[in-house]
């Protein structure tokens, strides 16, 4: 069985014992959460899509940390002025193991 969950403006493809990295939720690691917005369930041969969340469905995950990605780093420079900016961005993530789908 599978679902399709948005969470942080992304949507992911979960499957039961699935590892995925989310935009940063407001969560303690070894706590669970609750995906609530589940946009279809399916399963073999069959599907059921939400208009547009599917009624009475949600996905449960277990956090097992939050963390910061790698530096990603921005310059900013203005031609011909004698002036650049150099600066890093590191995005906050969370981990998060998908424990259980009730349709």
């Amino acid at each position: 069985m599978y679902a399709v969950i948005v969470t942080g403006g992304k949507q992911y493809r979960v499957e039961k014992g699935d590892v995925i990295f989310v935009e940063k939720l407001g969560a303690e690691a070894d706590s669970t959460y609750t995906f609530d917005q589940v946009l279809a369930v399916g399963e073999e041969g069959s599907v059921k899509f939400g208009a547009p969340t599917v009624e009475g469905a949600t996905v449960a995950g277990k956090v097992l940390k939050n963390g910061k990605g790698k530096k990603v780093t921005v310059l900013t420079y203005r031609a011909k002025k004698g002036s650049k900016r150099k600066m890093g961005h590191r995005q906050p993530y969370t981990k998060v193991e998908i424990t259980e789908i009730n349709a």
